[in-house]
């Protein structure tokens, strides 16, 4: 495909398949929050996947920026899962800073180095 070897087609796919999941589930919370609620625990498990894929990268040699997003986005999944499953913090009405600040800077972190 191109010249790219099989890693580097592992990290395009996946990072297709993590964006079609973030904008399916950005929308969905748009248009029923109470289901993006309910199944947005499925977008926080596929960090494990994703890490799965950035340590194959790792060990193959390929460069910190394709690795990194996988790393990332545990932390995102990690810290998302934790405020809104497992301490049930209401942090977006009203907007909580202290949370949305640090959850914004992961998802963006992470959606970079997807580009």
């Amino acid at each position: 495909m191109f010249g790219l070897d099989n890693l580097d087609v592992l990290f395009v796919a996946w990072a297709f398949v993590f964006q079609v999941v973030s904008i399916v589930h950005f929308s969905l919370r748009k248009w029923s929050f109470s289901i993006a609620l309910k199944y947005g625990w499925i977008v926080y498990a596929l960090s494990l996947p994703a890490v799965v894929v950035s340590v194959l990268l790792l060990i193959g040699g390929k460069t910190w920026s394709l690795w990194l997003g996988g790393f990332i986005y545990l932390a995102w999944a990690t810290y998302g899962y934790a405020v809104e499953y497992v301490k049930g913090i209401k942090w977006r009405a009203p907007v909580r800073w202290p949370i949305l600040g640090p959850y914004v800077f992961l998802y963006l972190a992470t959606v970079m180095f997807y580009w």
